[in-house]
């Protein structure tokens, strides 16, 4: 496996150009983002897919996330199609932007932890666009959670979660927690991996995500800099329904999600 490791800012004579005109357009598009909300998901946020066409406040869900990810120059791009809602997805995890990444091809209802809910403007825009809170290392919390899955994917919704439980560093993919995967079983709906994968030049690149101790503000400096790559969204094969096993499920969805961040051979 051979893997793009980041470029020494030194080295990169673009970087400062690159911030002239990304800055002004990413705060263009935060204002584009709170008239989003404001005017079409807070009063739309319970509507889901029906006969597989997809409702007009998730295309525009798409439609920003596409352009948020053209602004940090990533390019969307998508391999295989996803499962119809209600479905579970499963995705690995490196960056906040996991979440603008698999947006920009289905509009989902995410699981963050519950501290997103009281940054400035981030919160807010997450609520409108259905996230489900949970707080990391409270059992009554991973509860409320399963049971607001559970509603939210018998209602027709799909939801996304990362079942590693937290960013991973330097390309590792973490193990995968079984418990989530109960959710998908009490909703009896599909769960479908999800491979996110960044990439230059088709060999996968590690510099995106969280770098051990960088911030969320710091990575999105830092991000914003970066030469373009492609945001690759990879919707697998659903992983069979296994009561019985669900450190099975969780086991062969990281199995499928690793396989395709490989570099395939050239």
């Amino acid at each position: 496996m051979s893997i793009d490791t980041a470029t020494e800012p030194d080295r990169d004579l673009l970087r400062p150009l690159r911030y002239l005109w990304r800055v002004p357009l990413l705060l263009l598009h935060i204002v584009l983002g709170i008239l989003l909300c404001s005017l079409i998901l807070s009063w739309n946020q319970h509507v889901v897919m029906k006969n597989g066409r997809e409702p007009f406040a998730h295309r525009m869900i798409r439609w920003w996330s596409v352009n948020l990810l053209r602004v940090f120059g990533l390019r969307s791009v998508r391999i295989g199609e996803a499962q119809r809602d209600p479905v579970l997805f499963v995705a690995n995890h490196t960056s906040w932007i996991d979440i603008v990444m698999l947006h920009s091809q289905r509009a989902a209802c995410f699981v963050a932890k519950a501290e997103i809910a009281g940054w400035p403007l981030v919160g807010w825009l997450a609520r409108n666009g259905g996230t489900i809170f949970h707080r990391r290392g409270s059992n009554h919390s991973l509860s409320t959670v399963m049971q607001a899955m559970v509603e939210r994917m018998r209602s027709g919704r799909s939801v996304a979660v990362f079942p590693e439980g937290g960013t991973g560093y330097n390309g590792v993919l973490k193990i995968f927690h079984a418990r989530i995967f109960q959710a998908a079983l009490d909703a009896e709906v599909p769960v479908q991996p999800v491979a996110l994968r960044f990439a230059r030049d088709g060999r996968r690149a590690i510099d995106a995500g969280f770098r051990e101790d960088e911030s969320f503000l710091h990575n999105i400096v830092r991000m914003l800099g970066e030469a373009p790559m492609d945001a690759e969204v990879h919707f697998l094969a659903p992983v069979p329904a296994a009561p019985d096993a669900r450190r099975r499920m969780a086991e062969l969805s990281r199995e499928r999600i690793a396989a395709a961040l490989e570099d395939r051979p050239g």
